[in-house]
């Protein structure tokens, strides 16, 4: 190919990624543009510049009407939680899969991994009877563990791949110099493991933050729902308040934004080194 076809083919996809990024961008420009808008603001006006001065009463309005800020907090702790045990777990059990001798470990992994085959919504009935035989419905802990164990598979699926990845040259000097399996876990394979362990945090963040269906089989208290709940607050029978409904939704998206910002350098390093593989 010519050196003017090569500069073609670059432009042309250079252009397509262009395009798809205003597609995909515009809808959180056209999110925060609403929320900064009066209500009476919200049919008349379709420029996406606010007409009058910014509205930023909205957030605050958003944030006190409803118990949303309640919403709020509660997503992050279910978020925080469930993400440190998903990281606990996972990572323990995919380095005993990927470097420990174990009987019958194979089966094991294919069972984990057979059990992506199952749509989560089709588990909700087995979740609800095994949640409310141990006592644990309407409480927290009791939508914990479940999302803890629904996020596994995926998680350890990821972080096993790197695993194997891994020479196994500094495992073996480490065991030369008398270190344990646990010792070789945290202080080796952990550190080095971080890009995929990135990968699991931002993914399980923003699977349990927009989680919405399980809490509401689980959850017979209000006061107990995610933020999804938050939102059906602004979605009324006859009417929706469009203004804080986009302004609560910035709120919620966030969050999700910063972690993925703090995190973007690790997450990049996993799904290019192989901890994602198809």
């Amino acid at each position: 190919m010519s050196k003017a076809g090569e500069m073609l083919m670059k432009l042309s996809a250079q252009l397509l990624l262009f395009a798809w990024a205003i597609v995909s961008v515009f809808p959180l420009v056209w999110m925060l543009s609403t929320s900064l808008k009066q209500k009476n603001e919200i049919f008349t006006n379709k420029s996406l510049i606010p007409r009058n001065a910014l509205h930023f009463g909205n957030y605050i309005e958003a944030w006190t009407t409803g118990g949303f800020s309640r919403y709020t907090w509660n997503s992050v702790l279910y978020s925080v939680v469930i993400v440190l045990g998903v990281v606990l777990v996972s990572t323990l059990a995919a380095y005993g899969l990927s470097r420990l001798d174990m009987v019958g470990k194979k089966a094991i992994y294919l069972g984990m991994m057979g059990t992506l085959m199952i749509p989560i919504p089709g588990a909700f009935i087995s979740i609800y009877i095994v949640v409310s035989q141990l006592g644990l419905a309407n409480t927290r802990i009791g939508y914990i563990l479940p999302m803890i164990a629904t996020a596994l598979p995926v998680s350890i699926f990821i972080l096993k791949s790197f695993f194997d990845e891994m020479s196994r040259e500094i495992e073996e000097a480490a065991i030369v110099d008398g270190a344990s399996s646990f010792r070789i876990y945290a202080s080796l394979m952990l550190p080095i493991a971080r890009p995929a362990i990135a990968t699991i945090v931002i993914l399980n963040t923003l699977g349990v933050w927009n989680e919405f269906m399980l809490a509401l089989v689980l959850f017979s208290e209000t006061k107990l729902m995610p933020i999804q709940m938050g939102l059906s607050v602004f979605v009324g029978q006859y009417t929706t308040q469009y203004e804080l409904l986009m302004a609560a939704t910035s709120i919620m998206v966030l969050p999700v934004i910063l972690v993925y910002i703090a995190m973007q350098k690790q997450f990049i390093q996993g799904i290019t080194s192989g901890a994602i593989k198809g």
